[in-house]
């Protein structure tokens, strides 16, 4: 017990200054990056902004933090022989590493919470923040493009003012499963979107069945053309009053949308309830079940990262951890060499659309496998 509190105490000051410096790190990069679009933007925004990032950041780095522990803390044992000494009196590797094995089951759990249930909502929270409220664009960036905002609604709108968070030039969209030949298209002259509801000024609705165009393009009897129109326009909807107001209910919130279609990489707002639901819902799209079943392996992959992270950095330790400069290096080779592995087997993945666990476990298997060749060897 005297031992695996005094390991202990070895690993944890690594592991928590390694963590603390690479989510500075990436904290910094992402202000770096956005800071000609912070401009007169109050600290205490900018605080909450990056504190939003926090949990997908930890999930990134936790696997860093826990090679760095293991380099640093075995390498200052095996330097200083205390391992020599612990193992001359009968105790083995394997019982003084216990600590080590610890720790990195609870990183990896930790990282799964925070992967599946608390990154998602905040990735949503960072998105929105950013653009309703330090850079103030709102919907900017969503003019001229074609955006699903889920419930089988899709939104156009040709412009926006950020003053006042109206759209212009709206058009919406809602088509049929069964049919794609028939759907409802909405013109509104302006209108504004907030949490999950559109509030559209100065529209007009068609609903219209595109099967029956044919048959209107063939009528030749006048008496019959009301009909065949009627079978093609089934519901003309234009208010009298221009300040009439229709609402339309939305699959995606706001921040959701922003989040999703603001960025030229839409952020990671995906957790464990949409992906189940995806999973196991029926009617759902094939490419869209796919989707889901890599993000899910995805996200539990990249956890699972600090087991074998850990396994592999003790040999290492073991055997290259004469100084601190040189386990900081060791350390960063190591994580560097899994991520690089990781994104290569995301790319393996994405070409094997029906079989992506191979790909996306890849850099644990590997790193796993080596990690108990090399240990062995040492």
């Amino acid at each position: 017990m005297r031992l695996t509190r005094y390991v202990t105490r070895e690993l944890i000051p690594p592991l928590l200054a390694g963590t603390l410096l690479f989510v500075a790190i990436l904290s910094f990069g992402y202000f770096f990056i956005s800071a000609q679009w912070l401009t007169g933007v109050s600290p205490l925004l900018i605080a909450r902004w990056i504190g939003y990032q926090l949990p997908d950041t930890l999930v990134k780095v936790l696997p860093m933090g826990v090679v760095l522990m293991v380099v640093v803390a075995f390498g200052r044992l095996s330097n200083e022989r205390e391992l020599v000494a612990v193992q001359s009196g009968g105790i083995g590797l394997g019982r003084v590493a216990r600590p080590v094995g610890v720790i990195a089951a609870l990183a990896a759990l930790l990282s799964i919470w925070l992967s599946l249930w608390v990154a998602p909502r905040a990735n949503v929270e960072t998105r929105g923040l950013y653009w309703d409220t330090l850079t103030q664009a709102g919907l900017t960036q969503l003019v001229g493009k074609q955006v699903d905002l889920g419930a089988g609604l899709s939104l156009y709108l040709r412009g926006y003012d950020p003053a006042t968070r109206q759209m212009q030039g709206v058009r919406a969209e809602r088509w049929s499963a069964s049919d794609p030949r028939q759907g409802t298209v909405i013109f509104a002259d302006h209108g504004t979107f907030e949490n999950n509801v559109l509030h559209l000024q100065g529209y007009s609705v068609y609903t219209l069945n595109y099967a029956q165009i044919p048959a209107l393009a063939a009528a030749t009897d006048p008496a019959a053309l009301p009909a065949a129109v009627q079978r093609v326009f089934t519901a003309v909807n234009t208010p009298d009053s221009a300040t009439s107001t229709l609402t339309l209910d939305t699959g995606l919130s706001r921040k959701q949308t922003l989040a999703k279609y603001a960025d030229a990489i839409g952020a990671d707002a995906e957790g464990w309830p949409e992906l189940i639901t995806k999973l196991t819902a029926p009617g759902v799209r094939d490419a869209d079940r796919q989707n889901a079943r890599r993000e899910l392996n995805r996200k539990l992959a990249l956890p699972f990262g600090n087991l074998v992270l850990a396994l592999t950095a003790l040999p290492f330790a073991l055997r290259f951890g004469r100084s601190l400069g040189v386990s900081l290096g060791i350390a960063l080779l190591i994580a560097v060499a899994y991520y690089l592995l990781f994104v290569a087997g995301l790319t393996v993945a994405g070409s094997m659309p029906n079989l992506p666990e191979p790909g996306i476990w890849l850099a644990n298997i590997v790193f796993a496998v080596g990690g108990l060749l090399l240990l062995r060897r040492a």
